[in-house]
């Protein structure tokens, strides 16, 4: 081929990528629905959960959107649990839905893969004979990426559940306080909301804005006791609602439960510190001792070799 007919080609495609350039910009400058009707209806989208992403936000997904949905959905099809996802994401108060998840498990397994692929490659080519277990290790490779984002969002939801145990006395204690000054279970629960921060703080807010699109407060806390992972966030829910439908006193049940909840804590501190107490020996026995002992029995050695003709 000539000169002139690869300068053609390369002009054509250049005038063809500046003319998509041209014709998506616009589109994307554009502000979203969302963008211009959730500031005037803020609490909505917690109750309705998120709204699945209708366009994509990089051009990573605007290019390969489409075969990675596929592919999500052909790796939900093999692996299912969709409803075991969907409460683990929102146990974890993640805005995502459960192809989007998928989309990620995907995503990380073609990074492994991708980064396997890299390393086989240059394996390959000084060892040909290797091919085959280079192709089965990036396929374990992607394997490892598809179960490592599952893991990561175990270890998500883990730790979210860990802060709420560990804000719970702090919260019910001040829900008590705003219980005992007066204040209705709506008002306390917008006063705590308004001034907390955390994660159990994020799932009161979603009771609250439940409560204010017209939900009954007593479902609206059902729904966080059969929402939450933590037991104790759990106990808390139902018995608020049943003191919100039998009238009984609510500041009592809030501060029986914030100490309850510490007297778990404290207990749990001393179970871990007990079954610790043979790990804490092994530095002491297996360092420190040897050191002690040769610094003291050193010198005397040292004194014994000096003196003896």
């Amino acid at each position: 081929m000539s000169l002139g007919v690869w300068g053609g080609a390369v002009g054509a495609a250049a005038g063809a990528g500046l003319a998509l350039v041209c014709y998506r910009v616009p589109q994307l400058r554009r502000p979203p629905l969302t963008a211009r009707v959730l500031p005037y209806v803020r609490d909505l989208p917690q109750v309705l959960g998120p709204a699945p992403v209708a366009r994509p936000h990089s051009t990573f997904g605007a290019v390969f959107g489409a075969p990675l949905r596929s592919a999500a959905d052909r790796l939900e099809r093999i692996l299912g649990g969709a409803g075991s996802v969907r409460r683990r994401l929102d146990r974890a108060n993640l805005t995502m839905t459960v192809q989007e998840f998928r989309i990620q498990q995907v995503t990380w397994g073609l990074a492994a893969f991708g980064a396997l692929a890299a390393v086989s490659l240059l394996v390959a080519l000084r060892e040909p004979g290797r091919a085959v277990p280079l192709l089965v290790l990036c396929l374990a490779g992607f394997v490892v990426g598809v179960l490592a984002r599952d893991n990561r969002l175990s270890a998500q939801v883990a730790d979210r559940e860990r802060q709420v145990l560990a804000e719970f006395p702090s919260v019910a204690e001040l829900l008590a306080l705003a219980v005992a000054a007066g204040e209705g279970p709506v008002a306390a629960l917008d006063r705590v909301v308004g001034r907390a921060h955390g994660a159990l703080a994020q799932d009161l807010g979603r009771v609250l804005a439940e409560v204010r699109t017209g939900e009954p407060l007593s479902r609206a806390l059902d729904g966080l006791a059969s929402r939450t992972g933590v037991p104790v966030v759990a106990r808390f829910a139902e018995g608020m609602a049943v003191a919100v439908e039998r009238g009984t006193p609510l500041s009592d049940v809030l501060h029986a439960q914030a100490a309850d909840v510490r007297e778990a804590g404290r207990r749990q501190l001393i179970e871990a510190g007990a079954r610790k107490e043979i790990a804490m020996m092994v530095p002491v026995v297996f360092l420190i001792l040897p050191v002690t002992v040769l610094y003291a029995f050193w010198p005397g050695l040292v004194g014994l070799r000096l003196v003896t003709p």
